[in-house]
């Protein structure tokens, strides 16, 4: 993997502890700030669905 510039959220403010995302053409990476040794990689579109899936709220009962 080639160097990659982290990108995380502006509602993250100043806290260390946020998802951050990077990408290098099609894969796309993701990784949380207080851990960056693990990186989860994907695809755009199956991201583009996750967080549509997400944020239709599929996955609140998960958090109850």
């Amino acid at each position: 993997m080639t160097h990659l510039d982290w990108q995380k959220s502006s509602f993250s403010g100043t806290n260390t502890n946020c998802l951050e995302i990077a990408s290098e053409g099609e894969p796309v990476h993701i990784r949380e700030s207080d851990d960056p040794t693990h990186i989860v990689t994907t695809t755009p579109a199956v991201l583009h669905t996750w967080l549509h899936t997400a944020k239709a709220g599929h996955f609140d009962h998960l958090t109850a």
